[in-house]
């Protein structure tokens, strides 16, 4: 891994002025129906739900969004998927010249990717990342710039499944809590350096359970005021649809740990 120093300093608070020029597509792609950036996955696809109502329900394809300014896929400094090791279901340490592991509440998140018929798609890749407890992203955020943990790349199963496991990410000023990922049509896709994305998007994470989260554990105090000072209405992200088809269904305990779990439609 390169040393960041400087590059942080350039990027690190390039924030809302970075993440515009997607978010102004991603308005642009709505307006149009999201024909073009939304054609997706490659995989092969599990049976379908023949039930109209059912399909109908899956016609709503997941918004595209912003990577934000700390993506490590090489579009912003670091390219973190060539790495060896980056191929992992936990993202809890660092990998190469670190082991360091980001501390936190226990959170398994998963992603069910489908088409717009409700055909399950495996074989796709998911490469998901978001910050630590403290709000920092690794590779970029003072103090973290040497390590890779809480990124990671996985593969749909059989049933459409991607899942990690993870900690309960940090809320940090102006964002509301969230994980952010990319779809690839394959692996070889997402480790070539090359691409291309397919989709790249957020996962919201509830208000009620994020609140438990940073009020109940150690090392989360400073999301305690920063979630109080952030709605979804206003989230940068969020905003516009209240993340409709971005946020996900968690169940847990601070004790035991959380589950959050997402289904996302994309344009076949």
């Amino acid at each position: 891994m390169q040393d960041n120093d400087a590059y942080v300093r350039e990027v690190h608070d390039k924030g809302l002025q970075f993440d515009l020029p997607t978010m102004s597509r991603r308005r642009m792609l709505s307006v149009a129906g999201g024909v073009g950036a939304a054609a997706v996955v490659g995989g092969t696809l599990a049976a379908g739900s023949a039930d109209a109502a059912v399909a109908a329900a899956c016609l709503a394809e997941v918004e595209s969004e912003t990577a934000g300014p700390y993506p490590a896929d090489g579009s912003n400094g670091p390219d973190v998927r060539v790495k060896s090791g980056i191929v992992r279901s936990d993202i809890r340490s660092s990998f190469g010249t670190s082991t360091t592991t980001a501390p936190g509440v226990p959170l398994q998140f998963s992603l069910t990717v489908q088409n717009l018929a409700c055909g399950l798609v495996s074989g796709a890749a998911i490469y998901a990342w978001h910050c630590d407890r403290a709000g920092r992203y690794s590779l970029y955020s003072s103090g973290v710039t040497n390590e890779n943990y809480l990124r990671g790349i996985q593969v749909t199963n059989s049933s459409g499944v991607a899942t990690f496991t993870s900690i309960f990410p940090g809320c940090y000023s102006g964002r509301w809590p969230h994980i952010h990922f990319e779809v690839y049509s394959s692996l070889a896709a997402a480790t070539s350096g090359s691409g291309p994305i397919r989709k790249t998007s957020q996962i919201a994470l509830p208000k009620d359970v994020s609140q438990t989260v940073y009020s109940s554990a150690t090392g989360y105090s400073s999301s305690v005021t920063n979630l109080s000072r952030i709605t979804l209405a206003s989230d940068m992200v969020f905003g516009d649809d209240l993340a409709a088809r971005e946020m996900a269904t968690v169940t847990g305990s601070v004790s035991a740990g959380y589950v959050a779990k997402l289904t996302i439609s994309v344009n076949l």
